[in-house]
């Protein structure tokens, strides 16, 4: 073993009590999207699961990390700095930190989207933030 490896012994009994966390406990506002802070929970990362209406999506923002994206259901138009790009269920796409990013609903449908913050709290910029 070389001084880079890490080593971890693993254990069957975990140091801190499992958990659920419920689908209602995570949702904002008054529609159906759920927000997870990683740090609340013990995980490295946090999340979106957005569930949008045709015409919905986050206004331009960007973030000190990577997000991304998985949709599930739907089709997506996603800004990437001045290039778009139009995903659609089972793509995945990836902004890296400091870009501009937004994307919107362009189907007939709902679109449903996992959005993976690859930090343990949700840190995000917008455009319109005076």
């Amino acid at each position: 073993m070389n001084a880079a490896e890490i080593t971890l012994t693993p254990t069957r009994t975990s140091p801190t009590e499992p958990t659920i966390v419920s689908a209602a406990s995570l949702i904002i506002g008054t529609g159906r999207t759920r927000r997870f802070i990683g740090r609340e929970h013990g995980a490295g990362i946090s999340y979106f699961f957005v569930d949008n209406d045709p015409g919905q999506g986050p206004g331009l923002h960007w973030h000190p990390y990577t997000e991304t994206w998985v949709v599930i259901e739907g089709t997506a138009e996603i800004t990437m700095g001045d290039r778009q790009l139009v995903a659609q269920a089972d793509d995945t796409a990836t902004v890296p930190a400091g870009v501009w990013h937004r994307f919107e609903n362009i189907g007939e449908g709902r679109l449903r989207m996992l959005c993976i913050h690859a930090s343990d709290v949700i840190i995000q910029t917008w455009a319109d933030e005076d």
